[in-house]
């Protein structure tokens, strides 16, 4: 299918996104090219409006949106398209929409993907994998194509480590830093939780990291977390809620939410979207760090290369993420940590 443009949010005699007029000069104008997948999803609706309003990228940074869905859903897709339309966004100057990730991803300077083949009933998590690896190939062979040659990649689809190391692996002639993955709605999540337990503000709680793969097996870790600049267990002294509840918690909140609502986390983990790219481009203040999964090649914690594992990072801004080094680590974390390792070893291998 071929992308369709619409007519860019100004007035018409300026110009319009049409197939002859779409090269205009947008280094000049510093326009953003922005992909977004799964558009139609719940995630996405709840993403795209923040990011054309300048939530993500500032109030002063004009934007492109590259929008991609499956043809079954282009239809839905257009009413979305309509709804950002209507919202008059100064700092939104074009959007494409397609199902080809070769026609959207060109010259683009970040990529959200998204967009994730859902895990229905029985079905076993190595055939999740596989139906997804279906998609973040034909997606990284587009990234590795199309892309710029900086470009920013950050995987939100589900299960989103693996589906960012395949992407990765088939994007060689992009620098493995410039993929990552979403851990940061679990960091959200363990914030709110260890903020409540302390009766303070979600702001005060800081280095709060996640360990690991996005799933059951992630480590939230208490053991280097501040609440008000002092260490977690100075403030919350029960360790046996921090070692079981809290983590217990933070592991499954997922599933506790898709049973209270009927469907799984969107505008959190829209927001965590935003919170992340914010912390990816924006220099991390001075003694914190925050959570993001980040290719392991090099890291200094002795987990295994070639995984896309969540690390305590810190960014130097416009995308220069670091991990944090020389963290001591908890035994009993450790032994956590090398489940999760364990886990996404397993995933990695699923897929050879």
């Amino acid at each position: 299918m071929h992308a369709i443009h619409y007519t860019e949010f100004c007035k018409e005699e300026q110009f319009e996104l049409t197939k002859t007029q779409k090269n205009y000069d947008s280094k000049t104008m510093g326009i953003k090219k922005i992909v977004v997948t799964g558009g139609a999803g719940q995630i996405a609706y709840n993403l795209l409006f923040r990011i054309a309003s300048g939530e993500m990228l500032g109030k002063d940074q004009p934007i492109e949106l590259r929008i991609l869905e499956i043809p079954e859903m282009m239809q839905s897709l257009e009413g979305v398209v309509m709804e950002l339309e209507d919202c008059a966004y100064p700092l939104l100057k074009g959007v494409q929409i397609s199902s080809n990730p070769f026609e959207l991803f060109e010259d683009i300077d970040l990529a959200l993907l998204v967009g994730a083949w859902p895990r229905g009933p029985g079905m076993e998590r190595k055939d999740l994998l596989a139906a997804n690896a279906k998609i973040f190939i034909e997606q990284g062979k587009a990234l590795n194509e199309k892309a710029s040659s900086n470009a920013l990649v950050f995987v939100v689809g589900n299960p989103c480590n693996t589906n960012a190391l395949i992407a990765l692996h088939h994007a060689p002639k992009m620098d493995p830093k410039q993929f990552f993955c979403m851990t940061k709605l679990d960091e959200n999540r363990a914030k709110a939780m260890l903020a409540k337990k302390a009766g303070a503000s979600v702001d005060e709680v800081t280095r709060m990291a996640i360990w690991g793969n996005h799933s059951t097996t992630q480590v939230p870790d208490y053991f280097h977390a501040q609440i008000r600049k002092k260490t977690v267990t100075e403030v919350i002294s029960d360790r046996k809620w921090l070692e079981h509840e809290f983590i217990e918690s933070v592991q499954k909140r997922g599933a506790v939410v898709i049973k209270a609502r009927g469907k799984s986390s969107a505008a959190s983990a829209a927001n965590a979207a935003l919170d992340s790219i914010r912390s990816i481009m924006e220099p991390t203040a001075e003694g914190d760090f925050f959570a993001m999964g980040v290719y392991s090649n090099g890291n200094p914690y002795q987990i295994q290369e070639d995984l896309m594992f969540s690390f305590p990072c810190r960014s130097k801004g416009k995308g220069k993420v670091e991990i944090v080094k020389g963290l001591e680590i908890d035994p009993f974390l450790r032994k956590m940590i090398m489940l999760s390792e364990k886990e996404l070893i397993e995933e990695r291998l699923s897929l050879v």
